[in-house]
C-alpha cells in the first residue's frame, strides 16, 4: 500500500509565482526533489523512463506527517443567537433519501458533541424519520416513526418539540401514495429529557457537527439524498401550518416565528445557500454537493433549472462527496526565473516509497516558442482515481482483458475517501458528476500503469499522463523547442494563451472541454493557427468549470452517449454556468468534425490495428507529409498499446457531422476486432453483428488534413493509440516519421 501522497494548489504556474504542495507520510521523514518529466514509461519493453533533477530551494528532506481527507458534504450555516436561545421548536423540509436502510442520517440540526446538547432531524435507525435530542449533560433520546421511508421517494417531513409538555411530534408525509404501502403517518410521544439544552455549534444539514480541525469543519452521520426546503421555527407549528411552509415563500402570519427558511433554488451556481426570512442565516455547502437538482415539485414542463429555478430547489448530498482535500501546507516552491516550459514534478521518496505530484511551467511572458503542447489536465480530472477495475462488473468483457491490480489501484479501493472519478457513481448509486484536482491524483502520475493486462511482450499498459509524456519525449528526442499550456490555462485566459504560438498539439485523449476552450481552439485554428489533434475521443463531453472555487469541473451524461451512468431527467444542465451538459456533437454547429475533422466513432480496448494510405495521400497538398514515406507503407502496424497506431477509441470524418469539405482523409484503419463496437450515439436501431469491428464501416480511424483560414491547418490522427506508436524502435519509424514532417511545417510559419 501506499506510504505517501500529495497534491498541489495548482497545476501550472510561469517563472516566479508558487505553488504549494500538501502531502501525506506515514513515515518520519522524506525527500522532496523537483524533477522535469520527459517519459514516464517505467515497464521493461517500453521505451526508457527519463526524468531530469532541477535544483531548486525546496529540494530537501521534510518531516512526515499524516494528513487525512474528510470526504462527505453537508451545508453549514454559522451559530446565530437566536438559534442558540430556542425552547420549543418545529424543523421541517422535503427530503428524498436514496439509503435510508444504511442507519442513522442527519437531515439538519445544531448538535456539540462536547457535551450532547442540541437537537437533530435524522433518518433513524430503523429507516423512518426521527428527532434526537440532547440534554447538554451527556443524556440523548432519538425517537422515531417506525415507518421506515421509500428510498428514491419525495417526502414531507418535519418534528416539533414541545418543552413544556416533553413532547415530540413526527410528520413523515410521501408526496405519492402506493395502494398497500404504509409509509407515511405522524406521531406525537413523550420522551423522558427534561430539556434540550443549547451550544454554540454551527447548524449543519446533511451531516452531524463534530469537531473543528484549524479551518476545517468535520462532520459525522452523513445523508444520502436530497433535501429541498429545510425550515425553523421557533414553536410547535400545527399541521396546516407545516404545510403552509412547503413553498419557496413565507406565509406573513408565519414570519415572526420563522428563524430561518433556506431556499436552495437561489444562487444555484455558487456554494452559498440563502435563507430568505429576515434573519438572512445564509451559509454554505462544503465538498459539493450536486446542485441544479430537480426538487419536490418538479413537473417536468421545463427542463433547464435557468428557465424554472423554483421547481430545482434540491441539493443531493452524497456521504463520499469531496472538494478540497483540506491538508496543511508542507512546502511550497517558487518558479525559477528561466526555467524552461515543461512539465515537471515534486517528486517524492521515502523509504522505498515514492511518489510524484505534477505540474506544468508555462512559458515567460514574451519568450513564447512556437509549439506549444497541451496539457489535459481537465481529463485527467474527468479520470481522476477513478475504481472501473473494482466497480465496472463489465469491464474485463469490455476490454477482452484480465485486470491486474496494482498497489495504486488497491490503495484506491480501500481509501475511497481519496474521491471518485466522472467514471464511478457514489456509494447511493447516483453518478458522479462533479471532480477535482485538490485531491492527490494516483493516476496522473509518470509510471503509474492501468489494470489492464496486455497482448504482445513489447506492449505497455499505460493511458492518460503517461501516453502523452510519450509526445514529450518524441519533441525532446528531435530537438523542438516547445511549451506547456493546461487546458485549465485555455479555459480562463481564451485564446490569449494560445495566440503567442503558430501550432498546437493536443494529447492522446482530450476527451472534456469546455466552451472557453473549445471556442478558443477553434478561433485559433481560424486566425492562421495550427492544430494537431493526435488522439482519440476528442472535443467528446461538455464541461463546466465553477466560478467561484477553483479546480473543479463538471459533467452532466446525458442523451446517447458512451458513458457509465446516466443523469436523471430534469438534470441534464450543469449547476455551475447553467449550459446544457452532454456531447458536443448534440450542441449546434460545434461537432468535433467541424473542429478536428474527425470525431468519435468507435472504442475498443484488446488489439490495435494499422492506417491504409488512401489516395488522398497522394495529394500535392500533403506532399510534406509523407517525406521519406513510401506509398505502399502500412502506417502504424507497431506499438506499445495493443501492437498498433489505431486502437482503443478511434474517431473518424464525416461531412454530414461537419468535417470540412476540403478535408483530406490521408489514411484510415482497418481489420479491428469484435470487442470495437459503434459508439451509442450512432445507432439508431440495434441488430445483431451490425455494430462491431469487422461488420461495420464505421470502426474506423481516419487520418485528417485540412486547411483553415489566415493561412492555418489542421491535422488529425483520430486514435488514443497513436502516440505509442512514436518511440517505437528508437523513433525510428514511419509514424515518428510522419508526425515530425508535420510538426516542422506547422510550425514553419509560411502559410497554407
Amino acid at each position: 500500500m501506499l506510504k505517501i501522497t500529495g497534491y498541489s494548489d495548482r497545476v501550472s504556474a510561469r517563472p516566479g509565482e508558487k505553488i504549494k504542495f500538501m502531502v501525506n507520510c506515514e513515515l518520519d521523514s522524506y525527500r522532496a526533489d523537483i524533477v522535469k518529466l520527459i517519459c514516464g514509461d517505467s515497464s521493461p519493453n517500453g521505451p526508457k523512463y527519463k526524468e531530469k533533477l532541477i535544483r531548486t530551494p525546496v529540494n530537501k528532506r521534510y518531516k512526515g506527517r499524516a494528513q487525512r481527507i474528510h470526504a462527505g458534504s453537508y451545508a453549514i450555516v454559522k451559530s446565530n443567537p437566536s438559534l442558540e436561545r430556542i425552547k420549543n421548536f418545529t424543523v421541517q423540509a422535503k427530503v428524498w433519501p436514496t439509503t435510508p436502510e444504511r442507519g442513522q442520517q442527519v437531515i439538519l440540526g445544531k448538535w456539540s458533541p462536547r457535551n450532547q446538547s442540541g437537537f437533530a432531524l435524522v433518518v433513524a435507525e430503523d429507516g423512518s424519520l426521527g428527532l434526537m435530542l440532547g440534554s447538554g449533560r451527556g443524556k440523548t433520546e432519538t425517537v422515531s416513526l417506525g415507518k421506515a421511508m421509500l428510498s428514491r421517494h419525495w417526502y414531507m417531513v418535519a418534528a416539533s418539540w414541545d418543552a413544556a409538555k416533553r413532547e415530540v411530534r413526527l410528520y413523515q408525509e410521501p408526496l405519492h401514495n402506493y395502494f398497500g404501502v404504509k409509509h407515511g403517518g405522524s406521531v406525537v410521544k413523550k420522551v423522558k429529557i427534561a430539556k434540550v439544552a443549547s451550544n454554540k455549534s454551527p447548524f449543519t444539514m446533511a451531516a452531524l457537527f463534530s469537531s473543528k480541525s484549524g479551518d476545517r469543519t468535520i462532520c459525522s452521520s452523513f445523508y444520502n439524498g436530497k433535501i429541498d426546503s429545510p425550515r425553523v421555527c421557533d414553536r410547535v407549528l400545527s399541521p396546516a401550518e407545516i404545510e403552509s411552509l412547503k413553498g419557496n415563500a413565507i406565509p406573513s402570519a408565519l414570519a415572526s416565528s420563522v428563524l430561518a427558511a433556506w431556499d436552495f433554488s437561489r444562487d444555484i451556481t455558487s456554494i452559498k445557500i440563502s435563507d430568505i426570512s429576515s434573519r438572512q442565516m445564509d451559509g454554505e455547502i462544503v465538498n459539493l454537493p450536486a446542485r441544479g437538482m430537480t426538487g419536490a415539485n418538479w413537473t417536468g414542463v421545463e427542463m433547464s433549472w435557468r428557465h424554472a429555478a423554483e421547481e430545482y430547489g434540491a441539493i443531493h448530498f452524497h456521504d463520499d462527496d469531496l472538494y478540497d482535500a483540506g491538508w496543511e501546507v508542507d512546502f511550497e516552491l517558487t518558479v525559477p526565473k528561466g526555467l524552461k516550459s515543461g512539465i515537471y514534478a515534486a517528486r517524492l521518496r521515502a523509504g522505498d516509497a515514492e511518489e510524484y505530484i505534477p505540474f506544468a511551467v508555462r512559458p515567460e511572458r514574451g519568450k513564447e516558442a512556437r509549439i506549444a503542447f497541451i496539457l489535459p489536465t481537465i481529463h485527467y480530472m474527468a479520470y481522476a482515481n477513478e475504481h472501473l477495475a473494482f466497480n465496472g462488473p463489465i469491464a474485463e468483457i469490455l476490454t477482452g482483458q484480465v485486470s491486474v491490480l496494482h498497489d495504486t489501484h488497491m490503495f484506491l479501493n480501500k481509501h475511497r475517501e481519496y474521491g471518485a472519478s466522472l467514471y464511478d457513481t457514489h456509494s447511493d448509486g447516483s453518478g458522479v458528476c462533479y471532480s477535482s484536482r485538490l485531491r492527490p491524483i494516483l493516476n496522473m502520475r509518470p509510471k503509474y500503469q492501468t489494470q489492464w493486462s496486455c497482448f504482445g511482450e513489447k506492449d505497455t499498459n499505460l493511458r492518460e499522463f503517461n501516453l502523452d509524456l510519450y509526445f514529450i519525449d518524441w519533441m525532446e528526442r528531435f530537438g523542438f523547442d516547445y511549451d506547456v499550456v493546461t487546458d485549465e490555462d485555455i479555459h480562463y485566459e481564451g485564446i490569449s494563451a494560445l495566440e503567442p504560438h503558430n501550432v498546437i498539439i493536443t494529447g492522446s485523449h482530450p476527451e472534456y472541454y469546455s466552451k472557453q476552450m473549445r471556442d478558443a481552439v477553434f478561433d485559433f485554428t481560424h486566425q492562421g493557427g495550427r492544430l494537431m489533434y493526435l488522439g482519440g475521443n476528442g472535443f467528446y463531453w461538455r464541461v463546466a468549470l465553477h466560478q467561484e472555487i477553483p479546480g473543479v469541473i463538471e459533467v452532466r451524461r446525458c442523451e446517447a452517449a458512451i458513458k457509465t451512468w446516466g443523469a436523471d431527467t430534469g438534470e441534464y444542465y450543469h449547476s455551475f454556468t447553467g449550459e446544457h451538459g452532454g456531447l458536443w456533437r448534440h450542441q449546434g454547429e460545434t461537432e468535433p468534425q467541424r473542429l478536428a475533422g474527425v470525431g468519435f466513432t468507435s472504442e475498443g480496448f484488446d488489439i490495435s490495428s494499422y492506417y491504409r494510405q488512401t489516395n488522398d495521400a497522394r495529394n500535392p497538398r500533403v506532399a510534406f507529409m509523407f517525406k521519406g514515406i513510401s506509398n505502399d507503407e502500412l502506417i502504424g502496424d507497431f506499438g506499445f498499446h495493443g501492437g498498433g497506431a489505431a486502437g482503443n477509441e478511434l474517431d473518424r470524418a464525416d461531412l454530414a457531422l461537419g468535417t470540412p469539405p476540403n478535408a483530406l482523409v490521408v489514411a484510415t484503419s482497418e481489420n479491428h476486432t469484435d470487442l470495437y463496437m459503434v459508439v451509442n450515439e450512432e445507432i439508431l436501431v440495434n441488430f445483431p453483428g451490425g455494430t462491431s469491428g469487422p461488420n461495420n464501416p464505421l470502426v474506423r480511424a481516419d487520418m485528417v488534413f485540412f486547411e483553415t483560414p489566415n493561412g492555418g491547418a489542421v491535422f488529425s490522427t483520430g486514435s488514443i493509440a497513436y502516440g505509442a506508436s512514436l518511440p517505437w524502435n528508437d523513433y525510428n519509424n514511419n509514424v515518428a516519421k510522419l508526425t515530425t514532417n508535420v510538426l516542422r511545417r506547422f510550425a514553419n510559419p509560411k502559410p497554407f
